[in-house]
C-alpha cells in the first residue's frame, strides 16, 4: 500500500481495480460468444478491456519519473474505456449479452474514471 507519497503499486488505484475486475468479467462472458465471433468481436473486447489495465500499469511505472507520461497513459486508457462502451453496445444489440450485463458493464466503463493523477 501507500507510504503517504501516493500509491505504491498500480493495484492500489481504484480505477485499476475496477478496470481489472470488469476485464475479467468481459473475458469470461466473451468465451460464450458464437464461434464466428471468437476471432472478431469477442477477441476485440478481450483486448480492449485488458488494454485499459495495461495502459494504467505502464503509465504508473513512469509516474515517478514523469507525471506527464503517466497522464498520457491514463488518457490512452480512457480512450480504451470509451471504445469498450461501443463494443459492449454491439454485444447487446447482437444478442451476445443481456440488458442487465450491458447495464452493469456500461455503468462500470462510465463510472470508473475519476482521474488518478498525482
Amino acid at each position: 500500500m501507500s507510504d503517504g507519497r501516493g500509491p505504491a503499486a498500480v493495484e492500489d488505484l481504484e480505477v485499476f481495480r475496477r478496470a481489472y475486475r470488469i476485464s475479467l468479467a468481459v473475458h469470461r462472458a466473451s468465451l460464450d460468444f458464437p464461434a464466428l465471433e471468437q476471432r472478431a468481436l469477442a477477441d476485440q473486447i478481450r483486448r480492449a478491456s485488458k488494454s485499459i489495465c495495461a495502459n494504467l500499469a505502464e503509465g504508473f511505472a513512469k509516474w515517478h519519473r514523469s507525471a506527464s507520461e503517466f497522464r498520457r497513459y491514463v488518457v490512452m486508457a480512457l480512450g480504451s474505456s470509451d471504445e469498450m462502451r461501443i463494443w459492449i453496445r454491439y454485444c447487446l444489440d447482437l444478442g451476445y449479452v443481456d440488458e442487465a450485463t450491458w447495464a452493469e458493464w456500461s455503468g462500470e466503463y462510465n463510472a470508473s474514471w475519476s482521474p488518478p493523477f498525482p
